[in-house]
């Protein structure tokens, strides 16, 4: 995808055919709204461009992927509320979701991430 766009999509985890919802927050505004104000997320939200994240003001722990331009895992990090991400230098993509959803997906470093955008080809 040429120019990724705010909207929801689904999440494929290396070979596994299992579908996980999730938000795509291109645009500055979602973005920067992310996940504050909830209390969870059902599947995930995948900030991009994105090379770092915070949780001040979140009422949740997260997992956090960073993810490069070809949607390989570079690392996978749990974060508690009130904390500041350091940024990855090769990341292009940061994937967010409730803390321990990701180990669940078996999402680790390592792993390729495939996002299926209904009406469009598989990106990923």
């Amino acid at each position: 995808m040429a120019h990724w766009q705010d909207g929801r999509a689904a999440l494929r985890v290396g070979a596994d055919p299992t579908q996980i919802p999730v938000e795509i927050a291109a645009s500055y505004g979602a973005r920067t709204r992310g996940l504050l104000g909830r209390d969870g997320i059902d599947g995930a939200m995948l900030l991009t461009p994105a090379a770092s994240v915070h949780t001040f003001r979140m009422r949740f722990a997260i997992d956090v992927a960073y993810l490069d331009r070809d949607f390989r895992v570079l690392a996978v990090v749990t974060m508690e509320p009130g904390r500041l991400g350091l940024p990855r230098l090769r990341a292009r993509h940061v994937l967010e979701a409730a803390a321990g959803a990701m180990a669940g997906w078996g999402l680790r470093a390592g792993t390729t991430v495939k996002v299926d955008v209904p009406g469009r080809l598989t990106r990923g």
